[in-house]
Order: structure tokens, then sequence, then C-alpha cells
């Protein structure tokens, strides 16, 4: 059975109105795009709480998937009135047709090759090196599937940094990729802990998939102590404003790594931090950085 995938060009002021509206009329999901994507006018969208972004793009396509009979036209003209645009915009409609989705889905998510020695490969695949280190890991809820530049950056890192027997906390663990690639890499004592009960969970389901001895809290059990190596990948708001408590946790000599940074961000991450800790630029990738740095 063919679904309906109805496109519809707006203005930035009128998106997200008109998405809410398609919703609210029945549409199975709603979606809002640039416009001029895949063109030189194509303009990338970064944010991150508590940051200044532009809302949107100038020229947005708001993009609803409907049902097969659905009457399109008079869908249309009820949500753009409810939307306050002119009561007959001008749209395109195609036919999707029925799939396997969760075949697709898969399909979407390759093994990746961090290093010569280091893989995340999903539970579905084969690992393409049966000698190396393989983390088995499923895109779901929690952030962390290694396909972003900075779980690279970190997981780069750490296959520099880590020793047999080191203590490593992964504060903002997300899926646990830190923290079990720590585990499997022979770190000692693993401890995870994030803000949101989802990402902890998920951890640790992960853990048990990899054989991994880490441990995962949330915050609602501060960690206690401190390690020899603590890496943070959330963004850099969070970091400037955790940045006593995250510094507490490495111990003298231990080592310091924070991600989710912006090119343009790291240099006053750098300036909160150095009371502490001297961090630098260890790694740079499609305009995010990862700094590190040794607490004396």
């Amino acid at each position: 059975m063919p679904w309906l995938s109805v496109s519809i060009e707006t203005g930035c002021a009128h998106a997200e109105p008109l998405a809410d509206a398609l919703l609210e009329a029945g549409a199975l999901s709603a979606s809002i795009e640039d416009a001029a994507a895949g063109t030189p006018d194509e303009t990338p969208q970064f944010g991150e709480p508590g940051s200044i972004t532009t809302p949107g793009w100038d020229r947005s396509r708001v993009v609803a998937l409907l049902e097969p009979d659905t009457d399109v036209a008079a869908l249309i003209v009820a949500c753009a009135i409810a939307a306050g645009l002119d009561e007959n915009p001008v749209y395109s409609c195609e036919e999707i047709a029925e799939q396997n989705w969760v075949h697709l889905t898969q399909s979407q998510f390759a093994p990746i090759r961090v290093s010569a020695k280091l893989w995340i490969v999903p539970s579905w695949h084969e690992a393409p090196d049966p000698d190396a280190l393989v983390l088995v890991l499923d895109p779901g809820m929690a952030f962390g599937t290694g396909s972003h530049p900075t779980t690279r950056l970190c997981l780069e890192w750490l296959e520099r940094t880590v020793a047999p027997g080191v203590s490593v906390l992964d504060y903002g663990c997300g899926s646990g990729i830190l923290a079990i690639a720590a585990a499997k890499l022979g770190a000692g004592e693993v401890v995870g802990v994030d803000i949101d009960r989802q990402a902890v969970v998920a951890a640790q389901s992960n853990a048990a998939r990899n054989g991994a001895n880490a441990h995962f809290f949330d915050s609602a059990s501060p960690v206690k102590g401190q390690f020899d190596i603590v890496v943070a990948n959330i963004l850099a708001n969070p970091l400037k404003a955790l940045a006593p408590a995250i510094a507490a946790h490495v111990r003298a000599g231990g080592h310091l790594a924070l991600s989710g940074i912006l090119a343009e961000q790291a240099e006053e991450l750098i300036s909160i931090y150095s009371p502490t800790i001297a961090l630098g630029v260890a790694g740079t990738r499609e305009g995010w950085v990862c700094l590190t740095g040794c607490k004396e």
C-alpha cells in the first residue's frame, strides 16, 4: 500500500505552524527542511541549549507523510489557513511505495572503521575484520553511535590514551560507547554517568552486549572520586557550566578530554578550564574539535 508524501515550500515564520497543523490534521509525520538543500544556497543549522541560532531557513520546505486515502487538496487548504498562509499554497505530492522499513533503516547503518584496530558494528552485521576490536552498537534512543565526528574524535583519543588498568569516567555517557570502548581497550574501573535515565538503561544494555565491565549511573546518584581519565562528549554550554565538577574528577597526573565543541568555541573552553587543566586541541573533524590536557 503506497503512502503519500506532500511537500510545501514556505517562509521561515510559517514552517513550524504549518507542520504542526498537518500533524494535528492527521499527518503521520511532518518535517521541516532547507528548501535550498543540495544547492550552493544550502544553509547548515547548528545549535545547542543556551545558544543563539537562526530560527530555521528563509526558504523552508515542509514535508508530510499522509495516509493513502487522504484528500490532499482539502487538507492543504485547511492547514494553510490554520498556519496563516494563503489558502491555496503551491505543493507537490508523490506516492511512497510500501517498504520493509526495518530493513531500510538497518541498511543505513554500516560498520564504522575508527582505526586499524577499532570497529563499531551494528548487531545485524558481521564484523568486517575478525581480528579487530569490535564494539557492537545499534542506533537507539541515546546519543552515540560512533558516526558523529565528536564521538570519532573521542574514540581515537581513547585508543591512544587508555593503558591497562587505568580508571575512566565517561561524563555524559549517552549510549555508553566511550566507556565501553575504554573497557575493551583494557581500562580497569570504568564508570559512566548521564542526566537521562533512558541513556543509562541503553548504556547498561550495550555494555552487557559487549561483555564490557563498565557501570552506569544517572545524575541522581552522583559519581564520587577521581579518575585517571575523564572524557566528556556533550556540548559547549554544559561543558562550561560543569567545568568545576568535571575537572574535580580528574586526579593529579590524569587526563581530560572534552568534545561536542565547535572549532570557534574552543578558545573559550580552554580559558574556562585553564585554572585547573591546560587544554589544547588534540583533533579536529568536520568543524568539531576535541580538547585534551593533563592535570598537574
